[in-house]
């Protein structure tokens, strides 16, 4: 009883075309989070963690309005890159991109 052979049989070598050299591929574009300053933005990233350490410091009362329209009450126990962390009824993880504005809770925005 013989058995048919599982191994394919050897094609002879075919040179195909040549893959494009790497000088020839275009880079990839660069991506950034809409949170993230460009470099740009580097005076303006000073002066948006100075105030938010001013309001942490002084716990403040504010309200953050969100790009929806929602408003968040309360006051901010921390911030890092991307999010603020907001103390009111609860505590809220607020993603930086999803600000419209914010404003002290005495004031009228």
């Amino acid at each position: 009883m013989s058995f048919p052979s599982l191994i394919p049989t050897p094609r002879p070598f075919e040179p195909g075309p040549m893959p494009p050299s790497r000088k020839s591929l275009a880079a990839p574009l660069p991506f950034r989070f809409a949170a993230q300053p460009v470099d740009r933005d580097v005076p303006n990233r000073h002066a948006e963690l100075f105030y938010l350490q001013k309001q942490i410091q002084s716990q403040t009362p504010m309200v953050i309005v969100l790009e929806d329209g929602e408003r968040i009450d309360g006051c901010i126990e921390w911030y890092d890159r991307n999010s603020i962390k907001v103390r009111g009824r609860g505590r809220t993880l607020v993603y930086k991109s999803a600000i419209k504005y914010m404003y002290k809770l005495g004031d009228n925005g």
